[in-house]
């Protein structure tokens, strides 16, 4: 499996696809590369794009350190950068869904001048606590996988086998330590220049927020997904990549 090393810390990475526009795609919390084939995304995409698929620090085949600092947003966006330097690429689409949008708005105020269109999707850029977050981590790390797995689908509602299997396998101190509550971003909006879509399920809590910062960025473009909640909008690949694809294209 390819690596990219920034600071000590390993990053899993995954190249699909020869020709076309260099895209980044970065998961969210929980997640790895993985589900970006499950849910249907590089089968369509890599006809289109050279896809690099990046396991965040924290997650699947990349290190998983146990200390907060670790997880500072401008080493999250150091990890995208330096897998962009190894494989010579000086320019990329980033497309982040949830936490990987976090990072997608991290991409636009640490290193901008890596990204050429930028799409955000379940996320937006103002302060936010994930303490409910933190609870949901610590009944895992307190009581064992099971409790962990009944937790989340409590919160996010049902996972299939393949994701269970992967949930009770996961590493929780290195999901506690990445659960840093948010420091707004919102100020930065203004000045991105690199062209943008942010897009949420409509029945997802940060839908209005995602909506709001759209408003702030010049040029950038917004859709919801009815009836759609936050892994809805993710799972829903069908309904995502008409709109996405027409954005990049």
């Amino acid at each position: 499996m390819p690596y990219a090393e920034n600071n000590q810390v390993r990053v899993h990475y995954r190249v699909e696809g020869s020709n076309g526009t260099p895209l980044v795609l970065q998961h969210g919390f929980t997640e790895s590369i993985v589900d970006w084939s499950d849910c249907g995304y590089v089968d369509v995409l890599r006809a289109r794009h050279r896809l690099i698929m990046i396991d965040a620090r924290g997650h699947g085949g990349s290190d998983k350190p146990h200390y907060p600092e670790a997880y500072r947003l401008e080493a999250r966006v150091g990890d995208v950068v330096t897998v962009l330097d190894i494989l010579g690429i000086a320019k990329a689409h980033f497309w982040g869904y949830s936490m990987g949008g976090w990072i997608g708005f991290g991409m636009a105020v640490f290193a901008p001048e890596r990204v050429d269109r930028l799409v955000i999707g379940g996320q937006h850029p103002f302060a936010r606590s994930l303490e409910h977050l933190r609870r949901m981590v610590r009944v895992g790390i307190d009581d064992g996988a099971d409790a962990f797995l009944a937790a989340f689908r409590e919160t996010f509602g049902p996972t299939d086998d393949a994701f269970a299997k992967r949930l009770r396998t996961a590493d929780l101190r290195a999901y506690l330590a990445l659960l840093q509550d948010r420091t707004a971003l919102d100020e930065f909006l203004p000045r991105m220049s690199m062209p943008c879509c942010l897009y949420a399920g409509a029945a997802d809590d940060v839908c209005g927020h995602a909506r709001a910062a759209s408003e702030l960025i010049p040029g950038a473009m917004f859709f919801s997904l009815p009836r759609l909640d936050h892994c809805q909008a993710f799972t829903r690949a069908d309904l995502v990549l008409p709109r996405v694809m027409q954005f990049l294209q």
